[in-house]
């Protein structure tokens, strides 16, 4: 492991040197890429939520299971576990320390797409779980931690096993008809309150013929939960939202996930959605982010590469981000894309820079 401690103040003294790389129309942050973050022989890797702990560590909650296990990709949802990992620098290279949260079957089965934050002095790993490999049954999990060694109890306001959120059971609310249940969440504390933005599929519509892949929000009094679903979704129906990072920074809240409709670019690269309240993200705010991986590598990098999910472009995918003294400075991708024989997905990370980080 590399020896040199993290220093934020260096970081954002380097950041503010950095050039701007591939820069999209009204792009409010620049993308460079730095390298693999993780990857590990005979695994598929996942997305990748960074922290940093009180030694200046950079730890991340990895999604990880076996690459023999399942041959269409579908382990994610039947043979998943999260995995813990640590470095000195945010740029890696990361070791595994243990599995945080293990596969247990059944009824908490396939533990996936982990996302962590600190939070009123305390950490929130919240991620979703299914029953017996059965989609339509995925709900959110949360747990606390008031330390990084994996000490992790279910949330006080949710369910014994830790479950904090499922489909709303109400038929005026937004997410009733979901038909994949409810995933994919990203936890904010915003005005007092804490905003748990969750997806879901939801019935098909003459504007989405193919369903509303969409986001909501759930909200509580404390962090702990309970937390309930605000009645009506926070992305339209027209601009498909998948795997989305929310985040508040410059007095607004911003969600950063992937182009799932091929709405401003290459479905391999992604969109952020900007709010003013965190109940409403208009369409026409949304604006164009990162790209797919070969616009950073190139098309040579990739050419022979296996794809695992995806294609050859390198579908990058999961966005999550380390934030540094209150700043988005990293931000870690997942593909399905890899040059190396022997090994599945895996974890890249970009140097991601505000272009202007003195903006109310």
């Amino acid at each position: 492991m590399m020896k040199r401690q993290f220093s934020a103040k260096k970081l954002l003294a380097s950041l503010s040197l950095l050039p701007f790389f591939c820069l999209a129309q009204n792009a409010e942050f620049d993308y460079q890429h730095l390298g693999v973050a993780v990857e590990s022989k005979g695994m598929h890797v996942w997305g990748s939520s960074p922290i940093i702990g009180p030694k200046g560590k950079v730890h991340l909650y990895v999604a990880q299971w076996p690459t023999d296990t399942q041959s269409n990709f579908s382990g994610w949802f039947k043979d998943c576990e999260i995995a813990h990992y640590i470095s000195d620098s945010p740029e890696g290279p990361f070791e595994f320390v243990r599995v945080a949260v293990p596969d247990q079957n059944g009824t908490f089965n396939s533990p996936h797409n982990p996302t962590i934050k600190q939070i009123d002095g305390r950490y929130v790993l919240s991620f979703i779980v299914n029953e017996n490999n059965k989609l339509a049954t995925q709900r959110i999990v949360m747990y606390v931690a008031d330390d990084l060694n994996d000490t992790w109890k279910p949330a006080a306001g949710g369910e014994p096993d830790g479950t904090i959120l499922r489909k709303s059971n109400n038929p005026s609310d937004w997410n009733y008809t979901a038909k994949l249940g409810v995933s994919n969440p990203s936890l904010i504390k915003h005005n007092g309150k804490y905003l748990l933005y969750n997806k879901s599929v939801v019935k098909k519509t003459p504007e989405a013929k193919r369903g509303s892949y969409t986001y909501g929000v759930a909200v509580a009094d404390k962090l702990e939960g309970p937390y309930r679903h605000h009645p009506t979704q926070v992305t339209k129906v027209g601009m498909p939202i998948e795997d989305a990072y929310a985040f508040t920074f410059n007095n607004r809240v911003y969600m950063l996930g992937r182009d799932f409709g091929s709405k401003k670019g290459s479905h391999g690269g992604g969109l952020l959605w900007k709010s003013e309240d965190g109940f409403n993200f208009p369409n026409h705010q949304v604006t164009r982010s990162f790209e797919h991986l070969s616009h950073y590598l190139g098309e040579d990098a990739l050419r022979n590469a296996i794809v695992h999910r995806g294609d050859k472009t390198g579908r990058l995918e999961r966005p999550q981000i380390l934030f540094v003294d209150d700043k988005p400075a990293y931000l870690y991708l997942a593909t399905g894309t890899n040059p190396k024989s022997g090994f599945g997905s895996r974890s890249h990370v970009f140097k991601m820079v505000p272009q202007n980080p003195s903006a109310d």
